[in-house]
């Protein structure tokens, strides 16, 4: 008797997460939604369209604007059995809640001993390349991989998006997920229609090559993708890693490729300095220093505020720049 295939449907990637909360709303009676202007609105994105006609206003709240009141509330619906997903309208806007996050979200399981949990998902569109005004288009995701207690994941297409999002709202603990902008409605892919989850802290090989490892998260995947088959043309090849989780980091995929390949460069918008690529860059000198055969390269956003539309595009890492650092590493 033959099994046929699981329906699919294509969807863009903040489809997906629409099509993720929407999957996860029905099964469970305890999940809201909480945000500003995803209600009537839908968010500012559109994410949660159709929600609160579906659901109801008593699991999709609209909120006043404070950050730090929604993140605080959540905490505590979290700690008395509801399963809160709230969103951040942007990343940027995320600062006045940091120290609910910093102070309680992450620690009350620790502050009690495991009696208390928050399973908190906490989403957030983020990155520059869509022309926002100021804070809108900051890629801060460094400052929550340095806090203990919470995950920090951040899909690069619509399969892991809706994916990463039912495992983040099963997940017992608090889970940043990051939403890039550019890449909401950039394209579309196949996406079940049934319930699935993708791991979370495990990273996805996207190309195999034996020349340089390229390891990028979120908007960066496409640009790595394409400067590794650019490369092709001068017979480099590339393994290509999208980290889909950026805490916990994936070390055994990382060490495994980079001591196969002898070479890395990494690839994210945020700034330089203090970014998550300079603790890759420890890991894999922790994993893999004596297979390296060059130094690592890093390819990121300058360490200035994402600057006004007729710069921005100057500021994100490029195709150019990228396949620049991967023959800069190959002829070291």
């Amino acid at each position: 008797m033959s099994i046929s295939a699981p329906a699919t449907q294509k969807l863009t990637l903040v489809q997906a997460v629409t099509d993720g909360l929407r999957t996860m709303m029905k099964e469970r009676e305890e999940i809201i939604l909480m945000g500003e202007d995803i209600g009537v609105n839908g968010g500012v994105f559109r994410a949660t369209d159709g929600l609160i006609e579906e659901f109801g206003e008593r699991r999709v709240i609209d909120t006043p604007i404070s950050e730090s009141g929604i993140a605080g509330t959540a905490i505590g619906m979290a700690v008395n059995g509801l399963l809160p997903v709230i969103e951040m309208q942007f990343l940027g806007f995320i600062y006045p809640a940091f120290e609910q996050i910093m102070t309680h979200a992450t620690r009350l399981r620790m502050r009690t001993n495991g009696h208390f949990h928050v399973p908190l998902v906490i989403r957030a569109p983020y990155g520059a390349g869509i022309r926002a005004p100021e804070i809108h288009s900051d890629s801060v995701e460094a400052f929550f991989t340095h806090m203990p207690g919470i995950k920090v994941v951040c899909p690069a297409n619509p399969y892991d998006a809706k994916g990463l999002l039912i495992a983040s709202i099963e997940d017992p603990d608090p889970v940043l997920f990051l939403e890039s902008m550019r890449v909401y409605r950039a394209f579309r892919e196949e996406v079940p229609t049934e319930k699935y989850t993708v791991e979370i802290g495990k990273a996805k090989k996207l190309m195999s090559g034996e020349d340089v490892t390229v390891i990028a998260w979120g908007a960066m995947v496409p640009v790595a993708v394409q400067a590794s088959e650019k490369m092709k043309e001068k017979g480099i090849h590339c393994d290509v890693l999208d980290l889909r989780t950026l805490y916990p980091l994936d070390r055994d995929m990382i060490a495994e490729s980079v001591q196969k390949t002898g070479r890395a460069v990494i690839v994210h918008e945020a700034h330089a300095t203090g970014g998550l690529g300079t603790e890759i860059i420890a890991l894999i000198n922790d994993t893999s220093f004596l297979y390296l055969k060059s130094p690592i390269e890093r390819v990121t956003g300058f360490d200035v505020p994402v600057p006004f539309y007729s710069l921005e595009q100057h500021y994100l890492p490029s195709v150019g720049r990228v396949a620049k650092a991967i023959e800069k590493t190959v002829n070291f």
